[in-house]
């Protein structure tokens, strides 16, 4: 890929800052658990996959900085709720003995090498499933900007035009942060790979046209049962794939897989500042004194989700034995 969205190099986590996207590709370079915690919180770096590559890190560098682990922990699981492979690797991290920035570093390490193998082979798994000659939708951005390279859902993307398949390739904007419109687009258009980005809106329309033959999105947790969250306005375009007969696909690695979360309901959903809705580029666009409702996620029942794919394989109904068996391996 002609970027990278984080590495660490001189002793300190560097982070691809993707609120500067597309404008200007700045680095973030953060050297404590607690500095990890905070360019989380503010969406530096974004991506359930990449996110818990970041606290990984972080976890590590909590060793250099003086730190107490355990509110470097704490601190960090703190930081974004609704992603699960932050708990993951938080959890992963905390089991390694003893406790040495070598130590915690080398798994960081394994771990961000791991993400990558594993959005390889979604993209292999997945790239079976996409209809050759018709278009590919996307909300968010699920590609190598969340993970630790290539992406879940543009891993399928990917995979799937490297195979050889004619798909046109659609992107919802993804409001209120834009991350279609600013990350999507961005990411695809350095690798030479033509995007069509449309309001959030227009995706009904799109998907009514016949012009998709399938959407592929990414998750940011995924129940027991197959009920996924993903970034808000997922669960509507599941709806109007369904409507349109259009298969809907979700691309994620096992460590997304939640098996304490029984269904979606029991998946913990962010609320985002009101700002986020009110404002754009710094400016106000909404009425002042208006009440905000602004949900980062929305869950996607498993009843419209056609096939869930893994690194390990593709989950299908009735995935309350499908999907705990690809998280068992």
């Amino acid at each position: 890929m002609s970027f990278r969205t984080l590495w660490f190099e001189d002793g300190a986590l560097h982070l691809l800052d993707q609120r500067q996207l597309p404008a200007r590709a700045e680095i973030v370079i953060v050297r404590s658990g607690r500095e990890t915690a905070q360019a989380i919180r503010d969406m530096v770096v974004r991506g359930a996959p990449a996110i818990g590559c970041a606290a990984a890190y972080g976890l590590a560098l909590a060793t250099t900085s003086g730190e107490d682990f355990a509110q470097a922990r704490s601190t960090l699981l703190d930081s974004r709720p609704t992603a699960v492979n932050l708990r993951w690797a938080v959890e992963r991290l905390s089991a390694v003995q003893p406790r040495t920035f070598e130590t915690l570093k080398a798994e960081a390490d394994r771990l961000l090498a791991e993400d990558l193998a594993a959005c390889k082979a979604i993209g292999r798994h997945g790239a079976a499933l996409v209809p050759d000659g018709r278009g590919i939708l996307t909300h968010c951005n699920a590609g190598g900007l969340a993970t630790a390279g290539y992406g879940t859902a543009l891993g399928v993307v990917r995979a799937a035009l490297e195979a050889g398949k004619k798909c046109a390739v659609f992107a919802d904007e993804t409001r209120p942060w834009l991350q279609g419109a600013r990350l999507t687009a961005w990411e695809l258009l350095q690798d030479g790979i033509p995007v069509t980005i449309l309001p959030d809106g227009a995706a009904a329309s799109l998907l009514g046209s016949g012009k998709v033959g399938c959407v592929v999105v990414g998750a940011d947790r995924i129940a027991r049962n197959g009920d996924t969250a993903n970034k808000i306005g997922t669960y509507p375009l599941a709806l109007a794939a369904q409507a349109a007969s259009v298969p809907f696909f979700v691309a994620a690695p096992t460590s997304t897989i939640d098996l304490r979360a029984q269904s979606g309901g029991d998946i913990p959903i962010e609320e985002r500042p009101p700002a986020e809705v009110t404002h754009l580029a710094g400016s106000r666009v909404a009425a002042d004194g208006v009440q905000v409702f602004n949900p980062a996620f929305d869950v996607t029942p498993a009843r419209y989700i056609s096939a869930i794919v893994t690194e390990r394989g593709v989950a299908r109904a009735p995935y309350e034995r499908s999907v705990p068996a690809l998280a068992a391996g």
